[in-house]
């Protein structure tokens, strides 16, 4: 679904992303791990249009897409979340969910005059689809709740809610585990793991536990440095010593014993 071909993005004399060259494929759910540093988030950042990468190319379903802005590459499919949730702290859940849809009648101040009845049904099977949602992930207790009164882990939840308010076909995942309980990180894989299943997403998730990249992610890629690694299954890269050596420093494995 998405092919990243030679990649850059640097900011002066730093490269962050330098030379990356991968593929995510449809319907799967990637990983994409790293040390601190490694430009994991600067390529989401390219990849979802917020920045434009000083060379290389990004193709969705075999389109040149390098470049787009956001709002274009929403209508196309592509969405994502953030490290920190993005939640408008005023609405509630419910109306949260409800923004998502782009060009909504009720938006144009002429149709809410002009064409009373069309914004009413339209906003109806809205709140449909967001009550729809708000089942899929078991979340009815915060429906009316105002956004900014959840949890780390609800509000993670809910930003998982609004990819679904539109026909995603690959959503970006930015540590969607960050600040969560493993009670409700449980719940947030759960709900990752029936919409590939049963819905048939594609997600790419960036992602520090390990724990949580090996239940959900095939395959995992790993960058260091600007670069991709290594990638394969959650066991061969925790297993690979360049890994190893890229999250623990070099010359850990045979350091030393200190003199004494």
């Amino acid at each position: 679904m998405i092919e990243i071909d030679n990649l850059h993005m640097h900011f002066g004399g730093i490269r962050a992303v330098d030379g990356v060259s991968l593929s995510i494929e449809s319907g799967r759910i990637t990983g994409l791990i790293g040390p601190n540093g490694a430009g994991k988030t600067t390529l989401f950042n390219v990849i979802a249009g917020v920045y434009m990468p000083t060379s290389g190319k990004v193709y969705l379903d075999g389109r040149n897409i390098t470049g787009l802005k956001p709002h274009e590459l929403c209508a196309r499919g592509m969405l994502r979340t953030f490290q920190i949730a993005q939640e408008f702290g005023t609405l509630t859940v419910r109306e949260n969910l409800m923004m998502v849809p782009c060009d909504q009648s009720g938006e144009s101040l002429m149709d809410n005059w002009l064409r009373p009845r069309q914004v009413r049904a339209e906003e109806e099977q809205v709140r449909a689809k967001a009550d729809e949602v708000i089942e899929f992930l078991e979340i009815a207790q915060v429906a009316d709740e105002l956004a900014g009164n959840l949890s780390g882990g609800q509000k993670k939840l809910l930003e998982l809610g609004r990819t679904m308010m539109v026909d995603a076909k690959i959503v970006f995942l930015d540590e969607v585990g960050a600040g969560v309980n493993r009670t409700l990180l449980r719940t947030l894989g759960d709900a990752i793991l029936r919409l590939q299943q049963e819905r048939g997403y594609t997600f790419c998730m960036i992602e520090h536990d390990m724990d949580f990249i090996s239940r959900l992610c095939d395959p995992v890629i790993v960058m260091a440095e600007g670069t991709v690694l290594t990638q394969g299954s959650a066991d061969e890269v925790k297993a690979n010593d360049q890994v190893i050596e890229a999250y623990l420093g070099t010359g850990m494995k045979n350091k030393p014993e200190p003199v004494r």
